[in-house]
Formats: C-alpha cells, structure tokens, sequence
C-alpha cells in the first residue's frame, strides 16, 4: 500500500492565507510575521460533508423548504439575554461562536444556559459540554457553585465530557444523541487527520469543518468557545468567523461587573441586539433594566455631563456622556474618546466652534461613556455636543433633561428614528425634559400618549440647542 505523503504550505495565523514560501508581511492582510510553516496530512476522511453519509442531494421547492424551516422551533436558553441577541434562541443545526478576552465569563455563561436547558420535569433538554481546559470533577465544581452548592432535579441530564480529540467528542455526541453540543474550547481540540498542535490553522479549520458537518446532519446546535488575542480580535483564522452562523462577543472590564454580549455575525437574527449581566459571586445575573443600572450612579447637575437616549438593536439605552476640558500645554490639542467616535467628535467641536460661537479646538477634549458602552449612532451627536458645552461654560445641563437628535454640519439639527420608544424610556425613568429636533415637525412628533409629564423641547439648529439647555 503507497505511503501517504505529507504536504508542506506556508499560511497566515491572522487571515488565513496561503502562500508559497515565508513572507514577513501576509500579501492578504498585511500583518507582519504572520506567516508559518504547516504541514497537511491528506487523509480519507478528511472532507467536510454537510449530508448525511450515502445521501444523495434532491432539489428541494422554496415554499416546502421555507415550511420546514418554519416548523423547527428555536431553543430558548432560560436566559432571556442571550436569547435575545441569538435572535430568539438557538436554531437547530447552527453553529455559534462565543469569543471572549480570558476570565470575562463565557464557561460561566454557557454552565448556566446549559443549567436553563436541563431544566426540571419532561421538558428537560439534554446538553453535552466537552471541555478542553478543565476536567470532568472542575466543571461540575463550577456548575454547582453556579447552582448555590447543590444540584437540582434534571442535572443529570447535563453530561460533562473532558475530551480533546474532536473524533471522540463526535462519537460520544452520536451515542449520548444530545439537544445541544458545547465544545469549551476550540483552541484546545485537535483532529487526528491534521498534524500540528492544537490552535494552529490547520487543526481549527478541520475540527470546526467536523462541528459544522455534523451539526447539519444531525440538526443539532452546537455552541463552541473561542479565545481572542491580546487586541481584541478572535484568536485564529478569520475562515473561522465565516464558517460558523453566528459570532457572539463577550465584553466587558475586569475593573467592572458589568458583561455586554454583542453578536458581529448573525444568519438568524440581528447584528443590533446587546445583552447585560452583572457578574456576581454566584454567577451572571441578568440586567433586564440597563438604562437604569447605567445611570444608577448619574449625578444631578454634574458640569460635562449628558444623558441621551440610544437604540441597542430592539432596546432604547439611557446612557450618560461625560466630557472634561482643558488646557493644551503642548501645542497640540488632545481628542480622547472611550466609547465614542473620534472622527465624529472632531466634527462636533468644528460645528460648535464655527455655528455655536463656542472656541473649544484649542483646548484637550476629553470624552467619555459611563458605563463601558459604545455610542454607534449619529443620535447621540447632540448630547456630545452639548457635554462639551457644559463643561467649556462650566454650567451644568438642567436636570432631568434627555437629549437625542443628530448635528449636521451647517449647525441643523436632523431628525432620528424611533422617537416614541426613546422618549418613551425617558419617562418611564423620571426625566422630565426632552431636546429633540424640531425640523420636520409632524414626522417628528410623538403619536403616543405614553409620555405624562415630559416636556418637549424642539430646537431646529445647535445655537437653540445651547440655549435651551443652560438657561
């Protein structure tokens, strides 16, 4: 029998790519010393099938299919959270990745959707968790501290496996015949048809090429964890990201007990949607009320200081924007943004310099988040533009006072979407004035009667915007 021969390529561990030789700079995308030598064993299985073994592939009618894809219901978690920015649950058959800096909370996240799954009574699902970090007895340490000390009537249907080796994990998960497959994590499983260690492209490709196929075939979820790098960015090749249905992001600051969970990719549902949690001693607790738990600690009639009414996805967010100002010793002015658009905040100080009459290029500027959240739309402009006002005028904003509308570069003010809900929020936790943009006037104005005690405040440019706020 004729030896099978090993083949020897040089890739890329950011992007991917292959090449024919080293490079110091990757030719894809342009990350230096990137590039490393692979060596590839061809091996009979080694092909990703996403049928079934001797299945042959039959055209199928888009109405037909569409009727079966709407008969497989979604999978909730129990944690309405995560649910949330799945789009609903997890969809059978689907791949998802769950990326996170170390220590942020992903193992604990997915030990209590799995707790949620198991459940109690007949509606019980059934989850099988590989772990490649910990073993059997650490992981059931883990869950039980999660279940206060002891467990509960339906654990046992959680079945923990400490496995590495992805052949193995798919042979107990076709035996065991599970609802739903964890893999904890990807970095830490290899496939025999692969040299190399584990974590390198090759074997990342090829064990979530067996994730994928067999998460097809069998209709099953599969949730896998994923590490990132020191930058932020999810730990081996970007075809990762592309093969998986879902990416989801675990964010948040060790000086913090707040957790963000963002999706980047989503085939099933929306990219928009955020999810909080608190990080306790007994695990991730749910924010099911985030604008109020992100202005708990808001000071009234705080200089530099401005609330403004943000849409995550489906959910208006109350965040505070907070800016600082001052002397610029060296010559160079300094923009400093956290959680905000650096581009957007040098457009901002131009308008109010130019529209506003309010010289503030020469001065450092200072722009913060409370929170640890992002600002991502243009409806947040105005109460940017007005903490920088506050803080150069040193007055305070008047209290109980939102702000939304975007800054256009002639000093206008222009009109935003969902209005109603964000005001609507507003109320709901006290704040008792509204700066909103008055152009378009019945485009514009709220239809429901949702908001007893709000005053509305149109302006139509920046200058009116100042004025209404401080005086």
């Amino acid at each position: 029998m004729a030896k099978t021969k090993s083949k020897t390529r040089w890739a890329c561990n950011a992007c991917g790519a292959t090449t024919n030789g080293w490079f110091g700079q990757c030719p894809g995308c342009r990350e230096w010393n990137t590039i490393q030598e692979q060596t590839e064993r061809p091996a009979a299985g080694e092909r990703v099938v996403l049928a079934a073994p001797g299945a042959k592939s039959k055209p199928t009618p888009v109405t037909d299919a569409q009727a079966n894809a709407a008969s497989e219901l979604r999978l909730h978690t129990g944690i309405s959270e995560f649910d949330r920015v799945l789009g609903g649950g997890l969809v059978p058959g689907s791949l998802v990745l769950l990326g996170g800096a170390p220590g942020i909370g992903k193992s604990t996240l997915l030990l209590q959707a799995c707790a949620a799954l198991v459940g109690e009574g007949k509606r019980g699902r059934t989850v099988l968790y590989a772990s490649g970090e910990e073993s059997v007895a650490q992981v059931a340490a883990r869950a039980a501290r999660l279940r206060g000390g002891e467990f509960r009537v339906g654990d046992e249907r959680l079945l923990l496996i400490a496995e590495t080796r992805i052949e193995s994990i798919l042979d107990h998960a076709a035996t065991q015949r599970p609802d739903v497959l964890v893999v904890d994590s990807i970095q830490t499983v290899y496939s025999d048809a692969q040299d190399g260690l584990p974590g390198n492209i090759s074997q990342i490709r090829s064990v979530t090429g067996h994730l994928l196929s067999w998460a097809k075939t069998s209709n099953v979820p599969v949730v896998i964890v994923g590490h990132v790098t020191k930058d932020g960015q999810l730990a081996g090749p970007r075809l990762l990201e592309h093969m998986v249905d879902a990416v989801l992001s675990f964010e948040g600051d060790e000086e913090r007990a707040t957790r963000m969970l963002r999706a980047s990719k989503n085939r099933f549902g929306s990219t928009a949607e955020l999810g909080v949690f608190e990080m306790t001693g007994l695990g991730l607790r749910e924010i099911q009320n985030p604008s109020e738990a992100f202005l708990a600690d808001h000071p009234e009639q705080a200089i530099g200081s401005a609330v403004t009414a943000s849409l995550e996805g489906s959910r208006p967010l109350l965040l505070e924007v907070q800016a600082l100002l001052g002397p610029s010793p060296g010559g160079y002015p300094r923009r400093t943004c956290v959680g905000a658009d650096p581009n957007r905040l040098a457009m901002l100080l131009a308008v109010l310099d130019r529209h506003a009459e309010l010289f503030v290029v020469d001065q450092d500027v200072f722009v913060n988040v409370a929170g640890g959240l992002r600002l991502n739309e243009p409806a947040a402009d105005l109460a940017v533009l007005l903490a920088v006002a506050s803080s150069h005028l040193r007055k305070p904003i008047q209290a109980g006072t939102v702000i939304i509308g975007e800054v256009g570069l002639t000093g206008e003010l222009r009109r935003v979407p969902r209005m109603d809900e964000r005001l609507a929020e507003a109320a709901r936790l006290g704040f008792t004035r509204a700066i909103i943009c008055g152009r378009g006037r019945k485009a514009n104005k709220p239809t429901k009667p949702s908001r007893a005690g709000l005053e509305l405040i149109e302006v139509e440019t920046v200058v009116q915007a100042v004025a209404a706020a401080f005086d």
